[in-house]
């Protein structure tokens, strides 16, 4: 029921189908990798511990993340109209600073368990939509299967990109401007695509503490009502 998702290294549209291209804007950094920083196991989930500055590799992540962050665009914004951040300006600034240890580790935890939030995810969405993998069905056969997981670490990525930021801008940006089209010209029935983000949504929302399931819902949530 998907499009192919774009190769990591690229940063050119991902291949729809052997018809079809869209042009979506895509980043050209790698997602977070596992073993990132120092994490710990149990019952096959990785969780983050602090205690430990980044990898050099999750550096270079933050470097990228760091031109579409709050920052950025406080001081963008500000020189435009040749003034001073504002005090409310500032105090963004501040907050992002003060929730950064927070953000990366919820974003290290989604990314080091990817494989594993895809795979549940998948399972609960055929288990809702058996229709999906039924002869006939968007998603019918290995191929077209192989695609949904791939979709399903794309979007896994750019919500890691988001949280990380603290903005929802790189999502947009990079993730849904054109989407509708492109699934459209797919045959790709939008309703299935959202199904799909809310069960990647409770799959990952089952790893984060509570505070931290507050801080990620709504990443997944603009997704979902993007594409409803």
């Amino acid at each position: 029921m998907y499009a192919s998702a774009p190769t990591l290294s690229s940063t050119a549209a991902p291949r729809c189908s052997a018809r079809s291209r869209t042009s979506l804007s895509l980043l050209a950094f790698h997602p977070l990798s596992k073993g990132v920083g120092h994490s710990q196991k149990a019952k096959g989930v990785k969780k983050t511990v602090t205690g430990r500055p980044p990898s050099s590799k999750m550096r270079n992540v933050l470097s990228g993340v760091s031109n579409m962050s709050v920052i950025s665009q406080v001081l963008l914004k500000a020189d435009d109209e040749l003034r001073y951040p504002t005090t409310g300006e500032l105090k963004a600034i501040s907050d992002f600073f003060e929730t950064g240890a927070q953000r990366l580790r919820i974003a290290t935890t989604l990314a080091e368990n990817e494989k594993r939030l895809v795979e549940q995810a998948s399972k609960q969405l055929w288990q809702k939509r058996p229709d999906f993998i039924a002869p006939g069905g968007n998603a019918y056969g290995q191929k077209q299967r192989a695609l949904c997981l791939r979709d399903y670490s794309w979007y896994m990525r750019l919500i890691t990109y988001g949280i990380l930021s603290g903005d929802k801008e790189p999502i947009e940006r990079t993730g849904l401007i054109g989407v509708r089209e492109m699934y459209n010209s797919l045959g790709v029935p939008m309703a299935g695509m959202v199904e799909a983000i809310r069960c990647l949504k409770d799959a990952s929302l089952s790893l984060l503490s509570a505070e931290e399931a507050e801080v990620a819902a709504p990443y997944f949530d603009y997704i979902i009502q993007a594409m409803s």
